[in-house]
C-alpha cells in the first residue's frame, strides 16, 4: 500500500485573523447569535462576521462573498469550517432581514457596550456628523392594496444634498456618533433629504439616555457637532447639555466677532495641534484665538475666534476673486472718465470729487484735475510763446490697492468661530485651546465616512430593500468598530511605550494607522497539513512589532478559535 500524502493548502490571510481576535474580544458573533433567533442551518453571527471580514479585506459586503470564502480558511477567520456557499445571496438576505427585525441599533449598541468594557473608552467628548450614501437604481416607494396603506419603511431613499457631488443618484443621509479616537457608539441612515439641523434635533431628545446606557451621567460630557447644530429649536433641545460647534459664517454675529478680535489683536497663541510632523508641501498650521461673547435667540455663549495660519483656502480665493473683480470695475469706471475732457475747472473737479466717492473697499483712488491748453492755429514762432486760446480739464487718476484693508480681511478669512456653553471653571472648565482641540478632534468622525465611502472599503450599495440596506449599514458599522479599535490600541501603546512603529517608508510613526497594519500583513500566508497551520514564512520585526502594540498573539495566524 503507497504512502499518501497529506493535502497541502495555502490561504494568504493578510491580517484577517487580527480582524478576528478583535471581534472574539467583543464579542460580536456571541452577541449577534443571542439577540437573532434563527432556525438557519449557520448561525447569524457567522454570517456577519463573514460579512465584516470581506468588508476589511479589500472587497464589496454581499457581492461575490461566496467566491470570497471559497478561498480562505474558514475554520481559522470564523472558528468554524463552513462550505463558502452557505455564504450565497438567499442566506444573506434572510440574515440581513432578521438583523432588521430585531432591531439594528439594539445589536450594535450591545456590541458597541462590550466593545467598551473591553477597552475603557473615553466618553467624555461625543462627536456627531451626517454624510449621504449614494445608490443607483429607482428605489421606488413600496405600494399597498387600494384598501390598504403602504407598509412603512425605515426610511425613505430619495434625492437630496449630495456630499458626494452626485445630485443625479438618490440617496440616503447616514450619521454616526463617535468617542474616543472616532470609535462609534451609534449610527443610523435616515431620509435621503434629511437635514442635519433636523437630525440633531432629534439625536438630542435621546442622546442623555442613550449614554447612559454607557454608564455616563448627565454633564459629565460634552456634545460635538458643525455647524448645524445652530438652530433656535436645537440650541433649545440642548438645555444644559455641554456642547461645543462652529458658528455659521452666514450669521452676522460670526462677521462681527471675527472683526473685533482682528481689530483688537489680542490673540492667544495657541501654536501647532497636528500630531503628525510638517513636510515640505504641507508645513504645519499654527493656531491662535481670541475670546469673546455672542447672543442667540436670548442666551449668551462663549464665543472662541479662532485664526489659522493655514487659512481657508476657498475664502481666501473668494477673497482674490472680488478683488481681481473690483480692480477691473474700477479701471473701466476710471479710462471712462479719463476720455472726458470739461471746459472750467469747476465742473472737472466737481467730477474728481465724484470719482473720488465711488466705493472701492480694495483699492485707494488718487484724483487730480490736469489743465490741457488749446493754442491757436499757424506755425509757433522761435522767439515767442504760443499763445493760449483756452485752456481745457482732465482728470488723472492712480490707482493704488488698500493694503492694510486688504491685509486686515485676509486675516479675517483665516478665521473661524466656535460657539461653547462649556464653562471656564468648575469640573467640566475648558481654556480656550481645549475648545479647538476638541474641535479639531471632529475630523476623526469625518474620516470615517471616507472609510464608510472608500470604494475599496465597499462599492455602490445596489440592495433594493432600505430594510437590507439598514442591516448593511449595521455590518458597516461593525466593520468601523473594529477597525478603530485595532486603530486606537496601537496608538495607545506608542503613548504608554513612547516607543513609536514602522510607518510609510520606514519611517517611524507615532500615529499609526489600521491601514497601515493592513500592509504590513499584505504578506502573511499560512500553509495547512491536515489539521495543522503554520506560517509559510516567520513574521517579520515590523508585523511583530505591530501585533505587540494591537496587544494579539501570533497564534491567531496559526490557531483557529470560537
Amino acid at each position: 500500500m503507497g504512502f499518501v500524502l497529506p493535502t497541502i493548502e495555502a490561504y494568504q490571510v493578510q491580517h484577517l485573523p487580527i480582524v478576528k481576535a478583535y471581534a472574539d474580544k467583543i464579542g460580536v458573533v456571541e452577541v449577534i447569535n443571542q439577540l437573532v433567533p434563527t432556525e438557519m442551518g449557520i448561525d447569524p453571527g457567522t454570517i456577519v462576521l463573514g460579512m465584516i471580514l470581506d468588508t476589511l479585506s479589500g472587497r464589496s459586503p454581499l457581492y461575490r462573498l461566496e467566491e470570497f470564502f471559497a478561498h480562505q480558511d474558514t475554520a481559522l477567520l470564523l472558528g468554524q469550517a463552513i462550505a463558502p456557499d452557505v455564504f450565497n445571496d438567499d442566506t444573506v438576505g434572510r440574515v440581513l432581514e432578521r438583523l432588521y427585525n430585531v432591531g439594528t441599533m439594539k445589536i450594535f449598541t450591545a456590541c458597541a457596550v462590550r466593545a467598551d468594557q473591553a477597552y475603557g473608552l473615553d466618553k467624555q467628548y461625543v462627536h456627531f456628523d451626517t454624510t449621504s450614501m449614494s445608490v443607483y437604481g429607482d428605489y421606488l416607494p413600496p405600494e399597498g392594496s387600494p384598501d390598504q396603506q403602504a407598509p412603512a419603511v425605515p426610511f425613505t431613499i430619495t434625492h437630496g444634498y449630495s456630499k458626494d457631488k452626485r445630485p443625479d443618484l438618490k440617496q440616503f443621509v447616514f450619521s454616526t456618533l463617535c468617542v474616543d479616537r472616532a470609535v462609534p457608539l451609534w449610527g443610523k441612515p435616515e431620509d435621503g433629504n434629511a437635514s442635519d439641523k433636523t437630525v440633531n434635533n432629534t439625536l438630542l431628545s435621546t442622546i442623555a439616555t442613550f449614554l447612559g446606557q454607557h454608564g455616563v451621567a448627565p454633564g459629565a460630557y460634552i456634545y460635538v457637532a458643525d455647524a448645524a447644530l445652530v438652530t433656535e429649536d436645537n440650541l433649545a433641545a440642548l438645555g444644559d447639555t455641554l456642547f461645543i460647534t462652529r458658528l455659521p459664517a452666514t450669521d452676522n454675529e460670526c462677521g462681527r466677532l471675527i472683526a473685533e478680535a482682528v481689530a483688537h489683536n489680542t490673540w492667544e497663541a495657541v501654536g501647532v495641534l497636528a500630531h503628525t510632523k510638517p513636510t515640505k508641501h504641507r508645513p504645519a498650521t499654527a493656531y491662535k484665538v481670541s475670546e469673546g461673547e455672542v447672543r442667540l435667540y436670548g442666551t449668551t455663549y462663549r464665543a472662541v475666534v479662532v485664526h489659522s495660519s493655514a487659512q481657508d483656502k476657498r475664502r481666501q480665493q473668494r477673497l482674490a476673486r472680488d478683488i481681481q473683480t473690483a480692480a477691473s470695475t474700477l479701471h473701466t469706471t476710471v479710462r471712462t472718465a479719463a476720455q472726458q475732457e470739461y471746459f472750467c475747472r469747476a465742473d472737472a473737479a466737481a467730477a474728481a470729487a465724484q470719482l473720488r466717492a465711488v466705493p472701492t473697499p480694495y483699492h485707494l483712488l488718487d484724483v487730480t484735475v490736469e489743465e490741457r491748453p488749446v493754442y491757436g492755429r499757424g506755425r509757433p514762432s522761435a522767439h515767442t510763446p504760443r499763445p493760449v486760446k483756452a485752456l481745457r480739464y482732465r482728470l488723472k487718476t492712480t490707482i493704488r490697492p488698500h493694503t492694510e484693508r486688504i491685509s486686515r480681511m485676509e486675516e479675517e478669512a483665516g478665521c473661524f468661530v466656535l460657539l461653547t456653553n462649556v464653562p471656564t471653571a468648575g469640573d467640566m472648565a475648558h481654556s480656550a485651546r481645549e475648545i479647538l482641540t476638541v474641535y479639531k478632534e471632529q475630523h476623526g468622525t469625518e474620516q470615517n465616512y471616507g472609510f464608510l465611502k472608500d470604494p475599496v472599503i465597499v462599492n455602490s450599495l445596489f440592495l433594493k430593500k432600505p430594510e437590507r440596506i439598514e442591516a448593511l449599514g449595521l455590518v458597516l458599522l461593525l466593520a468601523l468598530l473594529l477597525w478603530r479599535l485595532m486603530e486606537r490600541q496601537m496608538r495607545a501603546h506608542v503613548e504608554r511605550t513612547g516607543r513609536p512603529l514602522t510607518g510609510w517608508d520606514k519611517k517611524p510613526t507615532e500615529r499609526p494607522t489600521a491601514f497601515m497594519m493592513m500592509t504590513k500583513c499584505a504578506g502573511v500566508l499560512v500553509c495547512k497539513v491536515g489539521p495543522q497551520r503554520q506560517l509559510a514564512r516567520p513574521l517579520s520585526a515590523v508585523q511583530q512589532q505591530y501585533l505587540v502594540a494591537l496587544g494579539v498573539s501570533a497564534t491567531c495566524f496559526t490557531l483557529p478559535t470560537g
